[in-house]
């Protein structure tokens, strides 16, 4: 015979649900900053009180993505159209820092404009994050830093709720930049493994490699040479009032980066950075 469960006994179990799974925490006050940072478990858009970029001028050797990029946000601050973008190739050739340097660059003459980024681990809750930026008074680009895909690794399908929005569409205002050092989000030896081992090559991994395909804007970032390199040093160095006799300048500089074994933005800021300790230039 069944017997019903009295109130308290369905209070207790309600309990253990709400904390088992607790209810996410309301949508922050946008206003208070200009960044943000995307948690699960709580769901959570923590502020970012200063966020950490350069400035745009700074960023050498990559002006036509910036022109590019610089361009498409400036369109999508105004309310206009504008592309998803992907950002890829060479490793520390400035394709995070020139996201977060455009929307500094921009926030002044849009403050509604805000940046809010996203972990690639945490790309199956995105359809929760875009539920609380969809009717928000805000522009969002929302920024997916080192983008990129295994071969068992489902996360990509969470990918299609930023780049086509299912039914409801991506919201108007919102748009999805990403940063990766593959073209195509997943390895290529992956991707013709997966063609020659598949009955069906044609199709065995296009849902993956098209990913890149929803993107408007593809920007390739490529290794710098050796005037690049020193031209962003000769920027940093102009930027901080810090006063080297460029023979010792370029000397130094090509040293570094020869211990380092590449050259690229990265390690023209990390050469940068011991240069200014060395002479007590503070980088605040």
């Amino acid at each position: 015979m069944a017997q019903h469960m009295d109130q308290d006994t369905l209070n207790r179990i309600a309990a253990a649900l709400e904390r088992m799974a607790p209810a996410p925490e309301a949508t922050p006050d946008f206003a208070a900053a200009s960044g943000f940072v995307w948690h699960v478990e709580p769901d959570r858009l923590a502020p970012v009180a200063q966020i950490s970029r350069v400035e745009l001028e700074l960023l050498v050797g990559i002006e036509r993505s910036r022109d590019t990029l610089l361009e498409n946000t400036r369109r999508f601050a105004a309310g206009h159209g504008a592309n998803n973008a992907l950002l890829w190739g060479a490793r520390g050739m400035g394709k995070s820092s020139l996201v977060k340097a455009i929307h500094g660059s921009l926030v002044a003459e849009h403050p509604d404009l805000k940046l809010v980024e996203l972990q690639r681990e945490d790309l199956p809750s995105v359809a929760r994050l875009l539920n609380h930026l969809r009717d928000a008074p805000f522009r969002f680009i929302l920024f997916c830093d080192d983008l990129s895909f295994s071969h068992d690794d489902q996360h990509y399908k969470s990918l299609k709720a930023v780049l086509d929005g299912g039914i409801e569409g991506r919201p108007e205002n919102v748009v999805f930049y990403a940063t990766s050092n593959r073209r195509h989000l997943m390895p290529r030896d992956m991707i013709e493994n997966e063609r020659s081992s598949s009955i069906n090559p044609s199709e065995a991994v296009e849902e993956k490699v098209s990913l890149s395909d929803r993107f408007g804007l593809w920007l390739g970032f490529h290794p710098c040479n050796q005037d690049a390199y020193l031209a962003m040093i000769e920027g940093y160095c102009g930027a901080y009032g810090l006063e080297v006799a460029p023979e010792t300048l370029r000397a130094e500089a090509i040293e570094w980066q020869a211990t380092r074994g590449a050259r690229s933005g990265r390690v023209a800021w990390q050469f940068f950075t011991d240069l200014a300790g060395r002479h007590g230039v503070s980088l605040r």
